[in-house]
């Protein structure tokens, strides 16, 4: 009965982890590793638009700031995955908002908008950067092979196998 008891405490956190988080860039980094990991999430997908020069998350015009919004947007438009928030330790998840007067952090991935290639709004070439496309990292900086949702569907279907186990050794 304790691995029954286990598995829906598991099930219950996993469904109370719905309030909303942001990942920001955190202080004490140096602005020439905060500029590399902007590079890597504007071309990796983020939507860093709203940081150019006339938009509104453009001021304050620091690097750590136009960092934020972009792993912010890069974390949410991957469902907010622990991993999509590391940047080999650049970057932390946090619980109070980071949206000031005029720039609005989205706060889920529905919120984040969908760049186009054309404007994605690298500021340097990430091939440039340490997490840079063509090296094949991820904001981990662990090797990028999950092509896409991948990584997500293998961590549903081992859950799913999880729980099946757990079941079927309850009912032998």
């Amino acid at each position: 009965m304790a691995p029954l008891g286990l598995t829906v405490l598991l099930l219950l956190a996993m469904a109370a982890h719905s309030s909303a988080t942001w990942c920001i860039c955190k202080d004490g980094v140096d602005s020439k590793t905060l500029q590399k990991t902007l590079d890597y999430a504007c071309g990796a997908g983020a939507d860093c638009k709203p940081t150019h020069q006339s938009e509104p998350c453009f001021s304050p015009d620091t690097v750590r700031d136009h960092c934020s919004y972009a792993v912010n947007s890069y974390f949410q438009k991957n469902r907010q995955a622990p991993t999509a928030c590391d940047f080999s330790g650049t970057a932390a998840v946090v619980n109070s908002d980071p949206s000031r007067a005029g720039c609005v952090y989205p706060a889920t991935a529905s919120a984040a908008a969908t760049p186009t290639n054309s404007s994605n709004g690298v500021l340097t070439s990430p091939t440039n950067g340490a997490f840079g496309s063509n090296n094949g990292l991820s904001p981990t900086g662990i090797p990028d092979n999950s092509h896409g949702g991948t990584r997500l569907l293998t961590s549903i279907v081992l859950f799913l196998s999880m729980i099946l186990t757990i079941f079927a050794h309850l009912l032998l």
